[in-house]
C-alpha cells in the first residue's frame, strides 16, 4: 500500500491516503480563488443558512448546533480545504511535513496566526482537548471507530464519508461535508465549479490526452508502487481525459495501490507514465535499470517528478493544490507523449 504521509515512526514508507492522495494527487494546485481570513471573524459566517447542521458520516450523523469558530482538522488536507472556505483551524495536521503551518505553497500566508500542528495518525487528544474546538474536521482519514470515538467526546467531529475509509474521501466529498461544517456552502460549490473550469481548460488546450492511458506509480525506499483508478492522484489525471489501466485496478481490488515487485514492475507500462518520488532522490527512480526496462520508459514516455512542490501538489488533492499542479503539469504531460 502506497502512503505519502509522514508518521514519525514510519518515516520514508508510503503512506497511501488516497485520497489522496506525494500525492501529486495526482492532483492536487496552485493559489486558490478564496481569501482566507481569521477563524475568529470568518470562521462562523455561514453564507448559507442557519444551524444547527447535521452531516451523515460513514461512522453516524454528526450535528453541529452553532456556527464554528474554533476549529480542528485533522484528515490529509482538511485543513487547507477550512482555509479555502475562509476559515482558519486553530489546529491542524501536517500529514505531507511541509513544516511551519503545515500548508503548501499555494496557500503560503493564508493564516493571521499559525495553527497548532497536532501528530496525523496518532494524534494527541489532549492537545485537541487543550484548543477547545467547536468542531473536528476527520474527513479525508483512515475511518478508524476508536480514533472517531475519542475525537467525538472532545467534540463533534466530521468524519470520512461513506465508503470513505482508508484516505479514500474524494476532493467533491471533502469540499462539500467541510463546507456544510462550517456553514460555507456556496463558498465550497464556487471552489468545485472553479475546479471543473480549469480541467476543461486543460482538456481543451489538450485534446490528445483522451482515450490515452497513464500510470501513476510512486517510489520510496522500498521500492515502486501504483495507485489505482480510485486514488486522487489517479482521478487528476482522469480528469484530464487520461484512462487507467484495468490491469493495475485488477491488481489492486480493494486498495487504491499495489505495491510492485521486479516481475509486476510492467504494471507501470502505459501511453503516459508518471513516478512520484517520495522520500528519496528522483534520481534514484529514474536510473533504477529495472525501471529503465519498462516499455513506455524505455520509449522515452515517463516522466519522474524532481519538483517536491509539484509531487506534493499532485497528491494532496485540494482544491488549492490541484489547481497549482494544473498550472504545471499538463504541458509537461503532453510533451512526454508526443
Amino acid at each position: 500500500m502506497i502512503r505519502t504521509s509522514l508518521p514519525k515512526r514510519r518515516l520514508g514508507r508510503v503512506l497511501a491516503a488516497a485520497g489522496a492522495v506525494v500525492a501529486v494527487s495526482l492532483a492536487l494546485t496552485g493559489c486558490s480563488s478564496s481569501s482566507p481570513s481569521s477563524s475568529e471573524s470568518s470562521g462562523g459566517g455561514s453564507s448559507d443558512g442557519a444551524f444547527p447542521v447535521s452531516i451523515t458520516t460513514g461512522l453516524g450523523t454528526t450535528t453541529i448546533d452553532s456556527a464554528p469558530k474554533r476549529v480542528v482538522a485533522l484528515g490529509w488536507g482538511d485543513a487547507e480545504t477550512a482555509l479555502e472556505l475562509g476559515v482558519q483551524p486553530v489546529g491542524a495536521s501536517d500529514w505531507l511535513a511541509f513544516g511551519g503551518e503545515g500548508v503548501g505553497p499555494w496557500l503560503k500566508g493564508a493564516y493571521d496566526k499559525a495553527p497548532e500542528i497536532i501528530d496525523t495518525l496518532e494524534p494527541s487528544y489532549e492537545e485537541i482537548l487543550k484548543l477547545k474546538p467547536d468542531v473536528i474536521l476527520d474527513v479525508k482519514s483512515s475511518g478508524d471507530k476508536d480514533r472517531y470515538d475519542k475525537l467525538s467526546a472532545i467534540a463533534p467531529t466530521v468524519a470520512i464519508p461513506k465508503g470513505g475509509e482508508n484516505y479514500l474521501a474524494s476532493t467533491t466529498e471533502q469540499v462539500d461535508m467541510i463546507s456544510k461544517a462550517l456553514g460555507k456552502e456556496s463558498e465550497g460549490k464556487k471552489l468545485l465549479s472553479d475546479l471543473d473550469d480549469s480541467y476543461a481548460a486543460a482538456r481543451e488546450a489538450h485534446p490528445e490526452f483522451a482515450g490515452k492511458t497513464a500510470a501513476i506509480g510512486a517510489y520510496t525506499s522500498e521500492g515502486f508502487g501504483v495507485y489505482a483508478s480510485r486514488d486522487s492522484r489517479a482521478t487528476f489525471m482522469q480528469n484530464l481525459g487520461f484512462e487507467i489501466p484495468k490491469a493495475i485496478d485488477e491488481a489492486a481490488g480493494k486498495e487504491f495501490s499495489v505495491s510492485l515487485s521486479n516481475e509486476n514492475l510492467d504494471l507501470l507500462d502505459a501511453d503516459l507514465t508518471v513516478v512520484l518520488p517520495i522520500y528519496v532522490e528522483a534520481s534514484k527512480a529514474s536510473s533504477d535499470p529495472l525501471f529503465k526496462k519498462v516499455p513506455s520508459v524505455e520509449a522515452g514516455h515517463a516522466i519522474v517528478i524532481d519538483d517536491s512542490d509539484v509531487s506534493t501538489a499532485f497528491s494532496l488533492g485540494t482544491t488549492a493544490a490541484i489547481e497549482w499542479a494544473l498550472e504545471r503539469l499538463p504541458d509537461e504531460f503532453a510533451a512526454k507523449l508526443g
